[in-house]
């Protein structure tokens, strides 16, 4: 039986992606400034609400698959922040249980 390659990104090569995002630290005008080490930004929702989220998250599956879904719907190609194509109050439950 022989394994199919995957085409979507390694787990690593999408976190370094992610986080390359903040690595231009220092800057005035960076988005990322107020950022706590070991966190990033997303947005979420309608309204893009900005959201500071332990690095952590990111090898939790519940949380990939919101991150699957991103790059499906937005990719990761792109100057707007990492969007998260979820509801606001679903994001926030889904966080808060992580957090446990």
């Amino acid at each position: 039986m022989a394994l199919r390659k995957s085409t979507k990104l390694p787990q690593t090569a999408l976190i370094k992606q992610i986080l390359k995002r903040c690595s231009s630290l220092g800057k005035k005008d960076d988005p990322c400034l107020d950022v706590p080490k070991g966190h990033f930004v997303v947005y979420v929702g309608e309204n893009r609400s900005r959201y500071i989220v332990p690095i952590s998250f990111l090898s939790r599956p519940e949380f990939q698959n919101l991150l699957h879904q991103a790059e499906e719907e937005f990719g990761f190609d792109h100057d707007m922040g990492l969007t998260i194509p979820c509801q606001q109050d679903v994001f926030e439950s889904l966080t808060s249980m992580l957090l446990r």
